[in-house]
């Protein structure tokens, strides 16, 4: 963002610190069972003798294996063929290629339940989308892919619980931002030791700017020139996700937990707004760009067919239940907005940020927000979504300025939902967001200029990567404490948000790295902040 020109046991100690059942040791194994499982028999029903491992460059699955959008009944399973993914086309050249896939309730996949063959074409960018159905709820699944000779990672996966289900606690985590020139995935290291039910990823996966040659913290020799310049071509965004799905720990967090995926801006362009970029570039030609843009989103997200973009558009904004416990509206702040006011620059609030006719979600959107807060009887509502419905305010010559490009700019849309909210007395109101590069808790109100009632707590994670190291707490860390006595926390470390769900209070534990300009770095608690069932209060302990 920048201005424009039965779940493995989960416990709490006594300190707070999130422990998963699922040990480090066990969470290796599964890297690799693919290996391991090479020489056994009858691997698929019709499986050839398999030839010795490939060299490399020449394996198939370089860029890993997932799995997404988790329901009762179904999970969504993922890959992409590639034998060289830095060439054009992945090196697939453009014959389509038969893909065999397995699901079993075991790691070591001896207890399969599902299997198909489907076809891996160059109009997908030999991409896979495979819409499991018929699964148990709540449910624990192991996945792996075949094609030819070659054999994927297993992966893990699981369903949510059934609708409306007794469910006593669950564990997620939440991520956004990973500039892969800006520092190394150590976020994904940490996460994936913990195996969370569920992973959502709030946005800007992948960074469509070229990444500086021979700067930044990684090694850019080897990349290709369409790594080096602003991604403007199906060809070129394929190659960027290409780039960023060869990453090592961002494959292995994929490995063990299904994500729920949405977009942000810089999957296409910077603040791009609706029909409008950021450069103001002729809306017919930003939307080609964007059609081209969503089409390789698409292809490298674990998501449905209903996902598949028509153009330049998408159904982004879906709705996930997970028993009676919590219910995310993932929502898009991108495609139905009015474009930001005031030259997209921080300033203050004004007439064109509290015009009712500009919006953030769009009408339709908006409609579906507040019909799925007034009719959910889940124990915690979460608004899962891109940019800060709070107003992070800073205060320069005087003057108290906010952000244009989250919902500070869209006071009336903002007011619409938190109002329609208080409205509908909907219970334990929660907005998981990323985009700001730092962690921020706020109350959550419908306006900030005056007195309003808080309806629930806005919990910003900070980015994977993007923005290099960060610190504990940097000038604009306390520039917006100083102007917002509505934040009970913030820091601006890299790392991402660990979360415990049960039926008494939300958990977040915000987990940051000291540098990520070595992917051996740890991480570590920086946080914990406890949000009780029935108030909008948000304890820290730090």
């Amino acid at each position: 963002m920048s201005p424009r020109t039965p779940a493995p046991s989960v416990v709490v100690g006594a300190d707070k610190t999130i422990r998963h059942g699922v040990t480090r040791r066990r969470f290796l194994t599964w890297t690799g069972v693919a290996g391991a499982l090479a020489f056994t028999p009858g691997l698929f029903a019709d499986a050839a003798p398999l030839a010795a491992a490939p060299s490399s460059g020449d394996h198939l699955f370089t860029l890993g294996v997932a799995s997404g959008d988790p329901l009762p009944d179904g999970v969504v399973l993922w890959t992409r063929l590639a034998s060289a993914p830095l060439a054009r086309g992945g090196g697939m050249g453009t014959a389509p290629v038969p893909v065999e896939w397995e699901l079993a309730t075991d790691e070591k996949m001896t207890s399969v339940v599902r299997r198909g063959r489907v076809i891996a074409t160059a109009a997908d960018g030999h991409s896979v989308h495979v819409d499991v159905r018929g699964l148990s709820p709540a449910r624990e699944y192991f996945y792996r892919f075949r094609s030819g000779a070659h054999i994927s990672d297993v992966g893990r996966t699981r369903t949510a619980p059934a609708a409306g289900s007794p469910l006593a606690a669950l564990t997620f985590a939440w991520a956004s931002c990973q500039s892969w020139g800006d520092g190394f995935f150590n976020a994904y290291e940490d996460m994936a030791s913990f195996a969370p039910d569920v992973v959502f990823h709030l946005g800007d996966y992948v960074y469509e700017k070229g990444i500086p040659a021979g700067g930044g913290r990684r090694n850019t020799t080897a990349l290709p020139a369409s790594c080096l310049s602003e991604m403007m071509t199906l060809d070129d965004y394929r190659d960027r996700y290409a780039l960023y799905k060869l990453d090592p720990q961002l494959q292995r967090a994929h490995r063990v937990s299904p994500f729920i995926t949405v977009f942000d801006d810089h999957e296409v362009e910077n603040n791009w707004a609706g029909a409008i970029s950021e450069d103001n570039a002729p809306i017919p030609q930003f939307l080609a760009r964007r059609a081209q843009a969503m089409k390789a989103w698409w292809e490298n997200t674990p998501v449905r067919a209903a996902q598949r973009p028509l153009g330049p558009d998408v159904q982004a904004y879906r709705r996930f239940d997970f028993g009676d416990l919590a219910r995310f509206d993932v929502l898009d702040t991108r495609q139905y907005r009015s474009d930001q006011v005031n030259g997209d620059m921080d300033s203050p609030q004004n007439a064109q940020t509290a015009d009712p006719r500009r919006t953030i979600t769009g009408a339709r959107q908006e409609r579906w927000i507040l019909d799925s807060l007034g009719s959910s009887r889940r124990r915690w509502n979460v608004l899962a979504h891109q940019t800060t419905i709070a107003d992070l305010a800073r205060e320069t010559g005087g003057e108290r300025k906010v952000s244009m490009d989250g919902w500070s700019g869209y006071e009336a849309s903002r007011a619409r939902i938190l109002d329609g909210a208080r409205e509908r007395r909907v219970r334990n109101l929660v907005s998981i967001v990323g985009d700001i590069h730092r962690s921020v808790v706020s109350d959550l109100r419908s306006t900030y200029t005056r007195e309003s009632p808080t309806v629930g707590i806005e919990l910003a994670g900070t980015s994977v990567a993007s923005g290099k190291d960060g610190a504990d707490s940097d000038a604009s860390d306390k520039q917006l404490k100083a102007a917002s006595p509505h934040i009970r926390f913030g820091n601006a470390q890299r790392g991402y948000v660990l979360n415990r769900l049960t039926r008494a209070q939300w958990q977040a534990e915000f987990r940051v790295a000291d540098s990520i300009a070595d992917p051996r770095n740890p991480l570590h608690r920086r946080a914990v902040v406890t949000i009780p069932d029935g108030r909008p209060q948000a304890d820290v302990s730090a």
